[in-house]
C-alpha cells in the first residue's frame, strides 16, 4: 500500500539475520530484535537513516562489519553482555550516537568502528579490550574523554585524528 515500516518486531523464531536484510530502509525508526538472535551479518542495518535505538540481544557475539553504517538518528545503543567484537565500520557515521556502553565481554575495537559519531562525548573501554583498530574514533568531534585500559596492547592509527575537543585520554 504504500506505507512505510516504521516499527519493527522481528518473530521470537528468528535465530539469524543475514547481511544486507534492512538495508536502506530509512523509515523504519525502531527494531525489536528477539533473545533467540545470535548473529546480525554485515550491514543489516546499513544507511537506516531513521533508526533511533537498538538493543543487541545476549548471544550475539560480533557486530559484524558496517552493521549500523550510516544510521544518522541512533542516538543509543545497548550491547549485550555476550559481545566479543565490534568490528570495523559498525557504527561509522551514526553522528547522532551520544553513548555507547561497551560491556566488559569485548576484546577487540576494529578500524573505523565509530568513524565519524559527532555526538559521542565520552567512552569508555573495559579492561577486557586488547586491540582497537585505526581511525577507530576519528572525526567524533564532540568526544571530550576516552579511559583506555592497560589491557590494550595495539592502537591502530589516527584512531583520535580530529577529535577536536578531547582532552583526556
Amino acid at each position: 500500500n504504500g506505507e512505510k515500516v516504521t516499527d519493527l518486531v522481528i518473530p521470537n523464531s528468528v535465530t539469524s539475520i543475514n547481511e544486507c536484510v534492512f538495508a536502506g530502509c530509512s523509515g523504519l525508526t525502531s527494531v525489536t530484535i528477539p533473545d533467540g538472535v545470535t548473529s546480525i551479518g554485515s550491514s543489516a542495518f546499513y544507511g537506516c537513516t531513521g533508526l533511533e535505538s537498538i538493543l543487541i540481544p545476549v548471544g550475539v557475539e560480533t557486530i559484524n562489519k558496517s552493521t549500523f553504517y550510516g544510521c544518522e538518528m541512533l542516538e543509543g545503543v545497548t550491547l549485550s553482555t555476550s559481545t566479543i567484537k565490534i568490528d570495523g565500520f559498525a557504527f561509522y557515521g551514526c553522528k547522532s550516537l551520544q553513548s555507547i556502553d561497551i560491556p566488559d565481554s569485548v576484546e577487540e575495537i576494529g578500524s573505523s568502528a565509530f568513524y565519524g559519531c559527532l555526538a559521542l562525548t565520552s567512552v569508555s573501554i573495559p579492561d577486557s579490550v586488547t586491540s582497537i583498530g585505526q581511525f577507530a574514533f576519528q572525526t567524533c568531534w564532540g568526544l571530550k574523554e576516552v579511559i583506555i585500559p592497560d589491557s590494550v596492547t595495539t592502537l591502530g592509527s589516527r584512531i583520535f585524528a580530529e577529535c577536536q575537543v578531547l582532552t583526556k585520554v
